[in-house]
């Protein structure tokens, strides 16, 4: 079965189909992986080397990869989902094959070795630019360039080599003068793109962005030196930086960008429970619920982090916060930033990690009320019928302190109001 390139355009006439991945799970114990049965076949619809959306998985789930090119196996470390793989993969797509003016597939990747920079232009609307090299994956890029590379990396191999003939003064004697008559060597530019052979303004600032580009990447491969309680420390300072100066609200996929710069993503939702939750938590979810999902969306180890700094936060506020422990956590279960396995799991271990061993006990003790309503509402679940779902929509889950128990109130529906439906998960 195929699916679109872009799987947000529902149009079932769209012309850029891929295959829908097939993963197989393969090994037992610490030798458990999943191999990408049709990797081959997804990555030519990309126009991209199988290795690189594999690549990605490993870089995505700190996993990591193999690669066997003869029999067509692509693997990655431990046990994955076909569908999570899948929504993976369009991550991928976002960020390395969709062009970002006009959304279409049609792009190649250009490799200029010596500049480690990684170029994308688009055969549908012309466009030329430069790839964001945050990302892991484009040091394995860079190190790993397409096999059908037509850009910087073959034309500096034929410099290289048309440098070392005319040196030696031997041999390819025609073959050289036809290469010197060739436009790629006029004025000995060896260093240039091909979008970047201009002398227009605007020519000239991109190659100033790229230098520029460039010098910011060294400064990256530093910080990703550091230990990782100074990358957190970091991260933690950028967005308490973002705090003060106001943009918070809108920064969340610059927050996001950072933290997966540093390689702190996971830890995340930690750092933002301590920055953006106070006593008021439950109506902050509904305000910074875009940054948390950044971080939580499909992301189970953010999640657990997010409840490690949710115990925190009532730890901090443990007067107002401790009696609406189940309803906070309804909150976020209702916001997605939580899922129902993750909390479950949470609950049935109590741990010291975040807070002390007794006021962890106490958290989940009022946590009961909701676990056990999560525990009987997938058992009633499974045995549902479909025209019950609307009667579901009309039912509110509300925490009583007085009776320690959630009850389930019939509610007459209300026009609700905007919500962030439309909101752009980049990164996920």
């Amino acid at each position: 079965m195929s699916v679109n390139v872009n799987r947000s355009v529902s149009d079932q006439f769209y012309r850029y189909k891929m295959p829908r991945l097939i993963a197989k799970v393969e090994g037992k114990g610490n030798g458990i992986k999943t191999v990408i049965v049709n990797m081959v076949d997804v990555a030519k619809a990309l126009n991209r080397p199988p290795t690189y959306p594999t690549k990605f998985f490993g870089c995505e789930l700190g996993a990591q990869t193999q690669f066997d090119s003869k029999n067509d196996r692509y693997i990655v470390n431990g046990s994955h989902e076909a569908n999570k793989l899948q929504d993976m993969l369009d991550g991928f797509i976002r960020k390395f094959v969709l062009c970002p003016e006009c959304d279409n597939p049609e792009t190649d990747l250009h490799i200029n070795p010596k500049k480690q920079t990684i170029g994308n232009s688009c055969k549908a609307c012309g466009y030329r630019g430069m790839l964001d090299t945050r990302h892991k994956l484009c040091t394995f890029i860079l190190k790993n360039p397409p096999e059908n590379e037509s850009g910087s990396v073959k034309k500096e191999k034929e410099k290289k080599n048309r440098k070392k003939d005319k040196e030696n003064g031997s041999g390819g004697e025609a073959t050289n003068r036809d290469d010197i008559d060739a436009p790629d060597a006029v004025d000995g530019d060896d260093d240039d793109e091909d979008w970047a052979e201009e002398t227009t303004e605007e020519a000239q600032r991109r190659r100033m962005e790229e230098i520029s580009e460039h010098a910011k990447n060294l400064t990256l491969s530093e910080d990703l030196e550091k230990t990782l309680e100074e990358r957190v420390n970091m991260f933690y300072n950028f967005v308490k930086q973002k705090k003060e100066e106001g943009v918070i609200d809108s920064a969340d996929k610059d927050i996001l960008a950072e933290a997966e710069r540093l390689d702190v993503k996971a830890m995340g939702p930690l750092i933002l429970s301590e920055l953006l939750f106070d006593q008021n938590i439950r109506e902050q979810i509904k305000k910074y619920k875009r940054h948390f999902l950044r971080f939580c969306h499909n992301n189970k180890k953010a999640q657990k982090y997010l409840l490690g700094g949710f115990e925190c936060l009532v730890k901090l506020h443990q007067s107002q916060l401790l009696p609406r422990v189940p309803i906070i956590l309804k909150d976020l279960y209702d916001a997605d930033m939580l899922e129902e396995d993750v909390i479950l799991a949470w609950a049935e271990k109590v741990s010291k990690k975040y807070v002390s061993k007794e006021l962890a006990k106490e958290i989940h003790s009022k946590a009961e009320p909701f676990v056990k309503w999560l525990k009987e509402a997938e058992e009633e679940s499974e045995g549902s019928e479909e025209e019950e779902e609307d009667e579901e929509d009309n039912v509110e889950v509300v925490y009583s302190s007085s009776a320690r128990e959630l009850k389930m109130e019939t509610v007459t529906p209300v026009k609700q109001e905007k919500e962030e439906d439309d909101i752009d998960i980049d990164a996920i």
